[in-house]
């Protein structure tokens, strides 16, 4: 039983650090959170000054420059180390 325990601990404190992202990780991902809600603000406005046309426009590069942004930061995190 105590066997069990043990493999069982090991193996979540092994899960466990595997999840954690790197401080660079977790910094492009903030950037990214950061550039979706910059143009999501400029969308509204667009939105507001009845160009909804340009705010989507907006709102699609926002989306994919912040989608990028994701991606790069989930491939640091699986580079080795």
């Amino acid at each position: 039983m105590k066997k069990l325990i043990a493999t069982a601990s090991a193996a979540a404190l092994g899960l466990a650090l595997a999840a954690c992202d790197s401080p660079a990780e977790n910094q492009m991902e903030d950037q990214a959170e950061a550039v979706e809600d910059q143009t999501e603000m400029q969308a509204e406005s667009l939105e507001d000054a009845g160009m909804e046309q340009q705010a989507d426009m907006v709102e699609e590069q926002g989306e994919e420059r912040s989608d990028m942004m994701e991606e790069q930061a989930d491939d640091m995190g699986a580079a080795p180390q």
